[in-house]
């Protein structure tokens, strides 16, 4: 998966405007069916997929909330999109961050770092930022929406668009699970979706700034998440998918 051409600017590729024309009309279609029944929310990590969607809600004006987790790692150009998404869209994008004492005590355990000392402390650290923030997030809600997609890692290569969140108790959806990152760069584009300044940098799938970086021509996207680790073990347990057995730290 190339991002970046010779140059290093942001390549757009051309996907097949009749397909794009498919898959908007059945995400719209989708997400107004999310959004009637009962209390949704997008979990956004303001990357383009969650750009993508957070675009398609606000133009529908779908009774569906926008939330992302403030891990207190996050990029700086990643915390600038939160500001930039509710100037452009009106809409509030509500942040949820870890719990004081819990992260005080990951940090005496671990270290401010230790993530990158083991795949144990990596995933406490995810625990502290992202699960139990998670948690108060859904509170509350029917459903929430993700912009996972297969083609993303090896993890989620069967995943399906409408999940049983057995965790917590939800259903979740994945709207853009067959979606390519052709598809979704195609749909910024035409949509004119603002996107996170990272990705003209060489980050596709952006998390904490300490864990994600830029990656080569011909990597694939997880590549530059948690770089140190094996692929097959690349997920912080935000998504678990009972068919690829995914654990919860």
């Amino acid at each position: 998966m190339i991002l970046l051409d010779q140059s290093e600017k942001l390549v757009t590729p051309k996907a097949d405007p009749k397909r794009l024309a498919t898959l908007v009309v059945q995400l719209e279609a989708s997400l107004r069916a999310i959004g009637a029944p009962g209390r949704a929310a997008l979990a956004s990590s303001l990357s383009a997929e969650d750009m993508v969607l957070t675009d398609v809600i606000a133009r529908l004006g779908l009774n569906i909330d926008i939330f992302t987790l403030q891990t207190g790692r996050l990029h700086p150009d990643t915390v600038a999109m939160i500001a930039r998404t509710e100037a452009r869209y009106g809409v509030t994008v509500h942040q949820f961050e870890p719990e004081v004492d819990a992260l005080a005590d990951f940090v005496a355990t671990y270290g401010l770092n230790g993530f990158y000392e083991s795949l144990e402390a990596r995933k406490a650290c995810c625990g502290v930022r992202k699960l139990e923030p998670l948690g108060r997030a859904l509170s509350g809600y029917d459903a929430w929406i993700t912009g996972q997609r297969r083609e993303q890692s090896l993890t989620r290569i069967q995943l399906e668009e409408r999940e049983e969140d057995i965790a917590h108790d939800l259903v979740k959806y994945n709207p853009l699970a067959a979606w390519a990152w052709t598809d979704v760069l195609a749909y910024a584009q035409q949509f004119q979706v603002p996107l996170n300044p990272l990705h003209a940098r060489g980050y596709v799938s952006i998390g904490c700034d300490p864990c994600t970086r830029a990656i080569r021509p011909g990597e694939h996207a997880r590549d530059g998440r948690w770089w140190w680790e094996n692929a097959d073990s690349k997920e912080c347990g935000l998504h678990q998918n009972n068919h690829n057995k995914e654990t919860i730290a």
